[in-house]
């Protein structure tokens, strides 16, 4: 069980393939900007581990007034909050910004973080692990390399991470090729992968698609191809392949799960990324729902936690039966309610 927290949906960079993100230029959409502040993120925390969650997993668009010392006060929040839960949190990007507007280096700002409670990093901001194309999807983030680096340090101070691919828009298919043969390289040096996960583009709401420039995301064949050449390429060295009950609907997992996939993912309880995209498919998946998509594939399910224990009785008898979600509370961002304030006085 895990529970999805966005903490701002305000972000300086650029990406292409991103609707989810906010700022001053696109005030007025029908997502306003907002902020989370550590009182929010600590009462959704404790409510996912009320409702058995074994993890929170925290990504948010890059707030230009966020510093490394932003994510530090976040997972204190949490474990304050929650000593016992897992913080699933920050991605390379995060990490990359953080420890240089600090100052630090990757090394240790990641042991400041993981003194701080942070438990492992989620494999997001790879898109695709290719600078033809990152020139393309979002030209101001991170390289490749620079990603391949953080999750080296990661690593190396005994952090473990998942890894995703996001395919499917301006890509073709020997950037996947070269995507997977980059990841098996670093898992080969470091082991420190526990899952591969495929992210088919969802298209609708993203900028390069709406301009054109991108297509409607991969073919349904392409996606289930890619679970099933994932578990070839990564044999033996990274072993679950999960499927994106999010990006693929349960009909898609279902399809996935018999083509290589051996992981449904979480039940995330919020989801705001994909949706913001114009996916259609729903916020959270109970484990009840889980277990009857997977029993009707034959398959045995089993409830694990991040890093692939079963999860503890308390927490799997807990998660049956969950209690339905308060309504979440999305911090307005004052700093961007001014802009609006000024705007409509002028």
């Amino acid at each position: 069980m895990t529970r999805n927290i966005n903490y701002t949906n305000i972000c300086y960079f650029r990406c292409q393939f991103c609707a989810f993100s906010k700022g001053r230029h696109n005030l007025g959409h029908r997502d306003t900007p907002y902020d989370l502040d550590l009182e929010e993120i600590a009462r959704r925390t404790s409510e996912a581990w009320q409702r058995g969650a074994t993890e929170v997993c925290l990504q948010g668009g890059i707030h230009p007034e966020y510093t490394g010392a932003t994510y530090l006060a976040v997972c204190r929040a949490i474990k304050e909050a929650v000593p016992g839960i897992h913080i699933h949190a920050f991605s390379p990007l995060e990490i990359w910004q953080g420890a240089k507007t600090l100052g630090r280096t990757l090394p240790d700002f990641l042991r400041e973080l993981k003194a701080a409670g942070l438990s492992s990093l989620p494999g997001t901001a790879a898109e695709i692990l290719d600078d033809e194309v990152r020139a393309v999807i979002c030209p101001d983030k991170i390289k490749t390399g620079q990603w391949l680096e953080v999750m080296e340090a990661a690593h190396a101070v005994g952090l473990r991470s998942t890894v995703t691919i996001m395919y499917g828009h301006v890509d073709r298919y020997e950037h996947w090729a070269r995507h997977l043969l980059r990841i098996r390289a670093l898992q080969a040096k470091t082991g420190g992968f526990t899952e591969f996960v495929p992210l088919p583009f969802v298209p609708m709401e993203t900028p390069i698609y709406l301009k054109g420039r991108a297509r409607r995301g991969p073919t349904y064949r392409e996606a289930v191809l890619m679970h099933a050449v994932a578990r070839l390429a990564l044999h033996p060295l990274i072993t679950n392949i999960q499927t994106s009950w999010v990006k693929m609907g349960e009909g898609g997992a279902a399809a996935c799960l018999e083509a290589g996939a051996n992981d449904l993912g979480g039940t995330l309880m919020n989801e705001s990324i994909t949706r913001a995209a114009g996916a259609v498919h729903g916020q959270e998946m109970p484990p009840e729902s889980m277990e009857s998509l997977i029993r009707s594939l034959g398959r045995e399910p089993r409830q694990r936690t991040t890093l692939y224990a079963d999860a503890p009785a308390e927490r799997k008898a807990t998660s049956f039966g969950a209690a339905e979600l308060a309504e979440p509370v999305n911090t307005p961002a004052r700093r961007y309610e001014r802009h609006q304030e000024i705007a409509a006085a002028d």
